[in-house]
């Protein structure tokens, strides 16, 4: 018999493979939907803060099921400097339920910067008011390039959209990302955050390093959602200040978002993203309540991205093909 082969795929391998904003939310949704049903696993992510106060670095780890692709996965992620990008690196193996072998170990960087704004769009959407028509992305870095055009998927209303950014390659890459699907629409470039997000329905935070005031939820006008993708750009304490709050996932938040908690150090987290997709429970209560939605990664979205990303690579004749236990 022929040995198992791991199809090992870089970030150069899968940096030009695009999905559109549609393909995107839908698998992103898909693999929600699948864990509100009970196909899925998703265990709390595992966090390591390395024992060396010189190093300043933080390891996690991920494991899942998705029940839909009928695939396992385990990611893993290592990070030195709590706020660098340039020393993170994160995988992803894939792992096929029906012979037992992992088929594919891949950069995650790619994967993340694909499912974190579908995650976001999905929460705009459930969580919005209808009536919403502006919109604050505050972030430029890989987790937030993207978000604007799958923003603008998920809520074709928006009317008005506005950027924060303080890294000129990542402000280019974010409106080449809008224009490129959306050709007839602009963005418009902010200084003040704290103006902008009293004007905006919807602030998205995914700024690693916060070269701005942290955003409070006050700012933003009744029926304002604010969304923050894991970010150090929020307010302490939000949790505490919402009227609704969400997660994609209760159990990560006290995990990643320890800093949301409120003065007793209780998470109050009314509605998980999973359960609103469902229908079982509303994305907000009100179209006066102001918002709080904590977007945190789950490996059941990472899972059909990775593989369709795979899927692609392999096909083009991409990778590096290892046999194993050869």
């Amino acid at each position: 018999m022929k040995p198992p082969t791991l199809h090992v795929l870089t970030r150069g391998d899968l940096h030009n493979l695009e999905l559109t904003p549609h393909e995107a939310i839908t698998m992103v949704e898909d693999g929600y939907l699948a864990f509100a049903s009970g196909k899925s696993r998703n265990p709390a992510k595992l966090m390591v803060p390395i024992p060396d106060p010189e190093r300043d670095a933080v390891t996690y780890s991920m494991l899942g099921y998705d029940g839909s692709l009928e695939q396992a996965a385990f990611k893993t992620s290592y990070r030195q400097g709590s706020t660098s990008a340039e020393k993170y690196y994160t995988t992803i193996t894939l792992y096929d339920d029906t012979t037992g072998t992992p088929f594919a170990l891949l950069d995650c960087h790619r994967v993340g910067a694909t499912r974190t704004p579908a995650s976001t769009a999905l929460l705009a959407r459930e969580c919005a008011t209808a009536g919403a028509r502006s919109a604050l992305m505050v972030g430029t870095g890989a987790q937030g390039i993207r978000t604007l055009p799958y923003l603008l998927t998920a809520l074709p209303k928006l009317e008005r959209l506005r950027l924060f950014g303080t890294h000129p390659d990542g402000i280019r890459d974010s409106v080449s990302a809008l224009t490129s699907q959306f050709p007839d629409r602009e963005v418009e470039l902010v200084e003040d955050v704290e103006a902008a997000a009293r004007e905006s329905d919807i602030v998205i935070a995914a700024s690693g390093r916060a070269a701005h005031p942290k955003i409070q939820l006050g700012w933003l006008p009744p029926g304002g959602l604010l969304i923050s993708v894991a970010s150090k750009g929020v307010q302490e304490g939000t949790l505490a200040e919402a009227d609704y709050t969400v997660a994609t996932s209760s159990a990560q938040v006290e995990v990643t978002g320890r800093r949301m908690a409120g003065p007793d150090g209780v998470f109050r987290v009314d509605a998980e993203l999973p359960e609103i997709l469902a229908g079982r429970v509303p994305g907000r209560r009100s179209d006066e309540d102001r918002v709080f939605a904590f977007s945190s990664g789950m490996i059941i979205t990472d899972i059909p991205v990775a593989h369709a990303l795979a899927a692609r690579a392999i096909a083009a004749g991409r990778g590096l093909e290892v046999a194993l236990w050869s």
